[in-house]
């Protein structure tokens, strides 16, 4: 390992002559080497890279010094060196297709591929491909370290309210006006006709990877209605311990043993089959394709009506809008709520004002407590449609954290702050036995961590 370091350290410091025209010669330096953590080295030009990607995303680096980037760049490079001496992974698929929608996108941004490369100083696409994949690897690698040091941890009331408790009355949070809204979704019947089309096309698809070695990843990538997979040929990492896809796809993909392909099976997103690639402990990597059946129009105005009549009965005191939404609407995720929608960033019923999804604020803007809308049609990312109605059930003004009304809040705000604390010990434990040397030049940096061990 020194001896590794040893030679970066000399080819990367290495001092360079040129010829001058008049027979003199001048020296200028290459790259320097700014620090040495675990197995990674840290060189000046990264922290130049680092204020080129600050000032590409519209950030002002007037203030930002080197030094605070250095010890950044330092913390990736930490956990990152740990994550692999943890044999945590990254797969080069997933790092190929987010260097690919990286380049997408800023070729997007600039116009041209030309000018992504020379705004980054790059000399080809090759390099800077070369350079974006070490970068998210790095990136990947941190994350994984990171959500493995807090995955255990919790926070028990009591202690939520010793960090509420702890916090001055001056200091306590405000919080901006919030609502609570709730929703009836109708989803339009799709006739029989269609239903058995999606199977049997899923069918015919799945016999061809099966009995023909076609690649079920190409076939992801031409048919599969689902947005969030199919450029990466329909690939998804599911969690036992976090599950993030809908109860019958999760029930699916663990019922399979690597290399089988589900049967179709349907979801509120559509018809499915599912492929597992590879178990790795609790960790799946699975593939699949999406259909979506197509809705007559006869079937969309049918759904319009049907939210029609079903407002009008609420409307009339038939019957409470949670009530209507328990007995009649699609929407499994609000349907045992009441229709009240889940804030997926904090996991409560409120929505902040200003952090509103700017379709749902446009839904609701105009109506007043307790108004219903009208029949609204929605499309999904994946082109499947419905009907609803939203009402605005609760607003709550600006105001000063209260424990019993904030409660959900709060206990996220402690949990944060018991994680932080989790962190930095593990950040304090792991630069006291890993291998770090800080460049010279950089010795007099103020760093947050301990990097100089002194």
């Amino acid at each position: 390992m020194n001896k590794l370091i040893t030679t970066c350290c000399v080819v990367f410091c290495a001092i360079a002559f040129t010829q001058a025209q008049d027979g003199t010669q001048k020296r200028f330096k290459i790259d320097g080497v700014s620090s040495v953590v675990g197995d990674y080295v840290i060189l000046d030009s990264d922290i130049d890279k680092a204020y080129i990607e600050l000032e590409s995303q519209g950030v002002t680096t007037s203030d930002v010094t080197r030094c605070s980037l250095l010890g950044k760049l330092m913390e990736d490079k930490l956990y990152a060196h740990h994550a692999e001496q943890d044999s945590i992974e990254v797969r080069n698929d997933d790092i190929n297709n987010y260097v690919d929608q990286t380049i997408d996108y800023l070729v997007q941004q600039f116009g041209d591929l030309n000018k992504v490369l020379e705004f980054y100083k790059k000399k080809d696409e090759k390099s800077f491909r070369k350079e974006l994949f070490e970068v998210n690897r790095v990136q990947q690698l941190s994350q994984q370290m990171q959500a493995k040091i807090v995955e255990d941890v919790e926070v028990t009331p009591d202690e939520v309210k010793v960090f509420f408790n702890s916090i001055p009355r001056e200091d306590l949070p405000i919080f901006g006006a919030e609502l609570e809204v709730a929703q009836i979704v109708i989803n339009p019947k799709v006739s029989d006709e269609e239903e058995k089309r999606i199977v049997a096309q899923l069918e015919t698809m799945r016999n061809d990877v099966l009995e023909n070695g076609s690649s079920f990843s190409s076939k992801a990538i031409l048919y599969s209605q689902d947005p969030g997979s199919r450029s990466r040929g329909g690939r998804y990492t599911l969690d036992r311990k976090r599950p993030q896809m809908v109860k019958e796809f999760r029930e699916q993909a663990y019922r399979l043993q690597e290399g089988e392909i589900s049967q179709p099976f349907k979801t509120d997103f559509g018809w499915h089959i599912v492929m597992l690639d590879k178990i790795r402990g609790r960790l799946l990597d699975v593939r699949h394709i999406l259909l979506v059946p197509t809705v007559s129009n006869t079937a969309l105005g049918e759904a319009q009506n049907e939210l029609k009549r079903i407002k009008k009965r609420i409307e009339d005191g038939e019957i409470s809008f949670g009530d209507a939404a328990r007995e009649r609407s699609d929407d499994q995720i609000t349907r045992a709520n009441g229709g009240v929608l889940i804030n997926p960033a904090t996991g409560d019923t409120r929505f902040e004002l200003t952090k509103l999804d700017p379709q749902l604020y446009n839904q609701i803007l105009k109506l007043d407590d307790n108004e219903i809308s009208i029949p609204l049609l929605e499309e999904s990312r994946s082109g499947s449609k419905s009907y609803k109605i939203v009402m605005v059930t609760n607003r709550f003004d600006e105001h000063i954290a209260d424990y019993a009304q904030d409660y959900v809040r709060i206990k996220a705000l402690a949990l944060k702050e018991k994680q932080l604390k989790v962190i930095e010990k593990w950040m304090t434990d792991k630069i006291a036995d890993t291998y770090i040397s800080v460049n010279r030049d950089n010795q007099s940096c103020d760093f947050a961590n301990n990097w100089l061990k002194k």
